[in-house]
């Protein structure tokens, strides 16, 4: 995947979040520094527009808003942007840690270290960019709310027909993946006057490759992912929520416009320097009975498959057993979500079941996926794999494999 050479835009800019700068250089600060290089290196080769004109970086930007973190994401930003490009930042509940004077500490050293308001309202291009930073942890207080609902009146105003990019750190409530469990629903209100609104939001740490990163209703929204470890808004999995390797985590979303106010966004794998499969298209914004990233996607009869050749094997050690089976397919989300797999009895009876992802949220996934069951009684077993896709359709077809445990 790269851009869609179709699309000619006249403003480009980039969203991440959930940076997590520590009191020490850590594999976030280079994954940050690579973000801002991929950018920058992605604009300039680009024939079509090579300019990067923004970046936006929307809250939980320091582990604890500290000084140095505060410092250090500053000299980042100063050694690697381009002068041209703009940005902003958000704060969040990271930054208004306790241990460092609480909201009103962390407001006072954003403001002196990068001269900038925690809440902003700019344009670029003659696009409208609305940031608004947290209050109470991750919340938005009457005043917030208020001055969200007047800015995207003047938005609205100049031209009601072109996006307006509405930033801010937890997700609304009940829209993208991970917004059920780290979502705030008090912008609502105010948002929902604007299907024209594009939002774009952190906290839940969720991948942005998932289709579920992208929702419409009201609005659209989007989550912006993480650059320091991924977590999951599913509570099946036999790890929990922080899938293996969480820390090998670094996504951003590369957004671009046009003259008629089309949109394209780009998922990106800061990791291996690679487009993601998907490329979001938002052609009438504030169109709703445009909108094609909905809930009626849950609807969908389309279903993951094992491909021929697809295998499953036991391995037994003891009173012990992994399972370990191929990838599903999709031909429309590219990847199965994730992975049931049910242990039988001989006598048809349940033994025991687990869920595991896919993980599509790396760029290179593994072929083969390993799910273990330990402690076992003695007995023959047969092994179910079961795909999943993202909109709760299982495959066609399984993958079985039998054992026998001995002692």
């Amino acid at each position: 995947m790269s851009f869609d050479k179709n699309f000619k835009p006249c403003l480009r800019f980039v969203a991440v979040s959930d940076i997590h700068y520590k009191d020490e250089r850590t594999a976030e600060n280079e994954r940050f520094e690579n973000a801002i290089k991929y950018a920058n290196e992605l604009s300039k080769n680009d024939d079509r527009y090579n300019k990067l004109d923004a970046l936006y970086i929307v809250g939980d930007f320091a582990d604890n808003g500290s000084e140095y973190q505060m410092n250090a994401i500053k000299k980042a930003i100063d050694e690697n942007l381009l002068p041209e490009t703009q940005y902003s930042l958000m704060l969040a509940s990271h930054e208004f840690s306790e241990k460092n004077g609480g909201e009103k500490g962390a407001l006072e050293r954003f403001g002196r270290i990068f001269n900038l308001p925690a809440d902003d309202h700019r344009v670029i291009n003659g696009f409208h960019f609305i940031s608004v930073t947290c209050t109470n942890g991750c919340h938005f207080d009457e005043a917030k709310q208020k001055w969200a609902a007047e800015e995207l009146a003047k938005a609205a105003k100049d031209d009601p027909f072109k996006p307006i990019f509405f930033f801010q750190h937890p997700h609304i409530t009940d829209t993208v993946s991970g917004s059920i469990y780290w979502g705030e629903d008090e912008l609502i209100p105010a948002l929902m006057n604007y299907p024209q609104v594009i939002n774009f939001s952190g906290h839940s740490h969720a991948p942005i490759n998932d289709p579920r990163s992208i929702h419409q209703h009201d609005f659209t929204c989007l989550g912006t992912g993480t650059l320091s470890y991924f977590e999951l808004d599913e509570f099946d999995k036999y790890y929990g929520t922080l899938p293996p390797h969480k820390e090998d985590a670094a996504q951003m979303l590369i957004v671009e416009a046009d003259e008629q106010g089309r949109v394209r966004i780009y998922p990106y794998d800061v990791l291996t320097g690679q487009f993601f499969k998907q490329t979001w298209e938002i052609d009438t914004p504030w169109d709703p009975s445009s909108f094609i990233y909905t809930d009626n996607r849950y609807r969908t009869q389309n279903a993951p498959y094992f491909p021929e050749g697809a295998n499953v094997k036991a391995e037994v050690e003891g009173s012990n057993a992994n399972v370990i089976f191929s990838q599903a397919a999709d031909d429309v989300d590219f990847y199965a979500n994730d992975y049931y797999v049910t242990l039988y009895r001989e006598d048809s009876s349940i033994a025991r079941r687990a869920s595991v992802w896919s993980e599509y949220y790396f760029s290179n996934m593994p072929e083969t996926l390993t799910v273990p069951f330990e402690g076992l009684e003695k007995g023959k077993y047969t092994a179910v794999v079961s795909a999943r896709s993202f909109w709760s359709v299982y495959s066609s077809n399984t993958l079985k494999v039998s054992f026998e445990i001995d002692n």
